[in-house]
C-alpha cells in the first residue's frame, strides 16, 4: 500500500525568535493526490503559521511532530528542497522584487524543478500558453516580479508560477486576500484550469472567503482554533461555512 501524498503528523511549531508557547499545538492531516483540503479558523488560530511551516519558513521552528511528503520525512528540508521536490506555496502577500523580472525567476525555478535548462525562448512560449489560459497579459513576465501589480494581478502571477512549476501539492495561503469579490471567480477558475492538466494536484487552501471555497468545492474542510484542528468534514461542513462563516466555530 502506497503512502499518502502528504502527511502532517502531530505538528507543533512556534515563532523562531520567541521562547513563548507553541502556536501550533498538534495538527494532524492527511492529503491524498487530487484532493482539495480547506483550512479555516478565526484570527490567531494558527492558519498562516501552519501554511508557512509546511514550506519550511525560517520564521517558524518545528518543536514537535513531523511532515512527510511521499513517505519521506521533510520536516528538516529547506524551502528550496521542498519546492524542487514538488511542493508549492502561494503567499498571502506575494513579495515584490524590484530589478528581477518574473521570467528570470520562472526560468530558474522551472529549470530546477524539471531538471532541464530551459532557454528564454522556450520559457516565453510556455508563459504565453498559460497566460492565455489564465487570462493574464503575457507582458507581465518581463516586468519586475509583482512590482506595481494589483492584488488580483499578484494572485494571477502566482497561478502562472504554479502552472509552470507543475507541483504535486500546492499550499494556498489566503489566496483571496485583497482581491475584490468579483476577482475571486478568476482565482478559482485559474485553479481549476491548472487542475485540468494536473488532476492529481493536491491542494491545501487557507481561506476566510466562503465564496472562494464554494467556487473551489473542496473535498474536505478543517476548522483550526487554538493551534489545533477542532472539526473536519466534507460537503456538509463546507456548506455550513458558506452559510454561517467562521463565527459558527468561535
Amino acid at each position: 500500500m502506497s503512502a499518502p501524498l502528504f502527511e502532517i503528523d502531530a505538528l507543533r511549531a512556534r515563532a523562531a525568535d520567541s521562547d513563548g508557547p507553541d502556536i501550533l499545538s498538534g495538527v494532524s492531516l492527511t492529503v491524498n493526490a487530487g484532493e482539495i483540503h480547506a483550512l479555516i479558523g478565526p484570527p490567531g488560530a494558527g492558519k498562516s503559521t501552519l501554511a508557512a511551516t509546511l514550506l519550511g519558513s525560517p520564521d517558524y521552528l518545528v518543536s514537535g511532530g513531523a511532515l512527510r511528503f511521499r513517505g519521506d520525512d521533510v520536516t528538516d528540508w529547506g524551502p528550496d528542497v521542498r519546492a524542487k521536490a514538488g511542493m508549492f506555496l502561494a503567499f498571502q502577500y506575494p513579495h515584490e522584487i524590484p530589478g528581477v523580472s518574473l521570467v528570470t525567476v520562472l526560468r530558474q525555478a522551472v529549470s530546477a524543478r524539471k531538471g532541464v535548462d530551459l532557454s528564454v525562448v522556450e520559457l516565453h512560449a510556455l508563459v504565453a500558453e498559460w497566460a492565455d489560459r489564465l487570462g493574464i497579459d503575457s507582458g507581465f513576465a518581463d516586468r519586475f516580479l509583482n512590482e506595481g501589480c494589483s492584488a488580483a494581478e499578484k494572485k494571477r502571477n502566482e497561478l502562472l508560477q504554479m502552472a509552470l512549476l507543475e507541483p504535486d501539492i500546492a499550499i494556498l495561503d489566503e489566496t483571496g486576500t485583497g482581491v475584490e469579490s468579483g476577482a475571486l471567480d478568476v482565482v478559482a477558475q485559474g485553479v481549476q484550469e491548472v487542475r485540468k492538466d494536473r488532476p492529481g494536484l493536491a491542494m491545501v487552501v487557507v481561506s476566510q472567503h466562503p465564496r472562494l471555497l464554494k467556487l473551489l468545492e473542496p473535498d474536505f474542510i478543517h476548522i483550526l482554533r487554538g493551534g489545533k484542528i477542532i472539526d473536519s468534514g466534507g460537503a456538509a461542513l463546507v456548506e455550513k461555512f458558506v452559510k454561517e462563516g467562521v463565527d459558527a466555530w468561535v
